[in-house]
């Protein structure tokens, strides 16, 4: 019995001189992270997924695509060229060089009046020498274009039909960030195409991303080439946006897509149908979105809101009292948090209008009633040149029908080869130019290559021509 006992001791001493040798030697020590935990009982939902379920099932979207399928449309864009080969016509002979292409490209398009007029992109549609609309229910029209505004990527077409599906506008002021919206368009020429998403972010800017507006609407819904020109619409069918972009590194939808908003689309329109083209209207102030940063250099509370630098002479700004180092926060009641607020909304207005707007003065907020003027000045960056709209009293003593004047030079090329202010731009690529607007939409709409010949009249009357590349 001893002996037994003994043997049972010395197991369980060798036992226990191993296991602390391998905690000793071997075994890694375990890190313990204490974390302090509220004593409180917390009341904690365990429904999640039924809750989410519900909120999915709660959302129809049936009823939304049974509203715009119909008055989405195909846009086929056909142009010809006619490209001549010297060479050629040197070994073989005149007319043997000649040669004629052409180029097809397609996108989206929405009625809007059931007498047939459809708002879609303007680069769906450039260049066109023919358009082709095609309707869900396979019926082939031939359309033109009315008008065009490069600047927001609108344009205007109208096929010959009554009686048609249509899509109303809705107030895209009022769409909300995580609101529901559905994309209707035909990608890759997959027709009647439609995707679901929410609204990711407002007021979004796209600088470097070509002319087109600085407010647009951010959302989810798969959106690829194809689509452009197609309709963003609320779960009640109603139009929020036209879809006109992409952030892609590859070309194709990568979870980013941007629209026009539905009021700058509607005004864009409204303006080409009563005048061919679009007024734009201006506040009269210059200046540049506040941040972290900029708030600190220039010492202001607020981190939000557009910053007044200057106020233009005989504007509706500085007849209203608005003044340097004042802050819009609000105009109209929207909210002006950045640049690209404040000329979305300005891109909904006209001139003439009277906005009001709301300012912030040495810490204290105050509002103004502000009639907007016609824009007369433009900055080309890429020129280097300030211009300014000339009146007919203007234009008489210059003895010219038309032109807009060099007021300022920033860049000193320009000086170098003789361009001085005072000069008055009559002409671009052989095209008249009435205004400062007319200048911003042609080097907007220029090719990438494209070179451009403009025709500029000197201090002494004489007509100098320079070429930009």
């Amino acid at each position: 019995m001893k002996r037994i006992i003994s043997i049972v001791l010395f197991s369980a001493l060798g036992g226990a001189l191993t296991l602390g040798a391998y905690k000793l030697f071997i075994e890694k020590p375990q890190v313990v992270i204490e974390k302090a935990v509220e004593s409180k009982p917390l009341a904690v939902k365990t429904n999640y997924t039924n809750t989410l379920g519900t909120a999915i099932e709660d959302t129809d979207f049936t009823i939304a695509a049974e509203k715009t399928l119909n008055a989405v449309v195909h846009v086929k864009n056909t142009s010809y060229k006619t490209v001549r080969d010297p060479f050629a016509e040197f070994f073989y002979g005149q007319g043997n060089g000649i040669k004629h292409y052409s180029q097809v490209g397609t996108g989206s398009g929405v009625i809007f009046s059931s007498d047939g007029y459809i708002i879609t992109n303007n680069h769906v549609v450039k260049d066109a020498t023919d358009i082709e609309v095609t309707l869900n229910n396979k019926k082939v029209y031939k359309a033109k274009i009315i008008g065009n505004d490069a600047i927001n990527d609108i344009a205007l077409l109208k096929i010959d039909e009554k009686e048609l599906p249509y899509i109303t506008f809705a107030n895209s002021d009022n769409v909300k960030v995580g609101e529901w919206v559905l994309a209707v368009g035909n990608p890759y020429n997959l027709t009647s195409t439609v995707t679901a998403g929410i609204i990711s972010a407002k007021g979004r800017d796209l600088e470097g991303n070509g002319p087109i507006t600085d407010s647009f609407i951010q959302t989810d819904a798969a959106v690829n080439p194809g689509n452009s020109g197609g309709a963003l619409v609320n779960v009640r069918g109603e139009l929020i946006g036209i879809n006109t972009a992409i952030s892609s590194r590859t070309g194709s939808f990568i979870g980013y897509s941007f629209a026009v908003p539905s009021n700058i689309a509607k005004k864009v329109i409204e303006d080409l149908m009563e005048f061919g083209t679009v007024h734009k209207a201006i506040l009269g102030v210059q200046g540049g979105e506040l941040n972290g940063k900029v708030a600190q250099d220039l010492d202001i509370d607020l981190t939000e809101g557009f910053y007044i630098s200057s106020v233009s002479e005989n504007s509706g700004a500085k007849k209203a009292g608005l003044k340097k180092d004042d802050v819009i926060i609000q105009a109209d009641g929207v909210k002006i948090t950045s640049y690209a607020n404040l000329t979305g909304f300005l891109n909904t207005k006209r001139p003439g209008d009277v906005i009001k707007v709301t300012y912030v003065r040495e810490g204290h907020e105050y509002t103004a009633n502000v009639k907007l003027s016609k824009n007369e000045m433009s900055k080309v960056n890429s020129l280097g040149l300030e211009l300014k709209n000339l009146d007919a009293k203007e234009l008489k003593k210059l003895k010219v029908s038309n032109g807009v004047k060099v007021t300022d030079i920033t860049n000193k090329e320009l000086l170098y080869y003789g361009v001085r202010k005072g000069y008055v731009i009559t002409s671009i690529n052989n095209q008249k130019v009435n205004s400062v607007d007319d200048v911003t939409e042609m080097i907007s709409t220029k090719a990438a290559n494209e070179v451009l010949r403009i025709e500029m009249l000197n201090l002494d009357g004489e007509v100098e021509r320079y070429i930009f590349r």
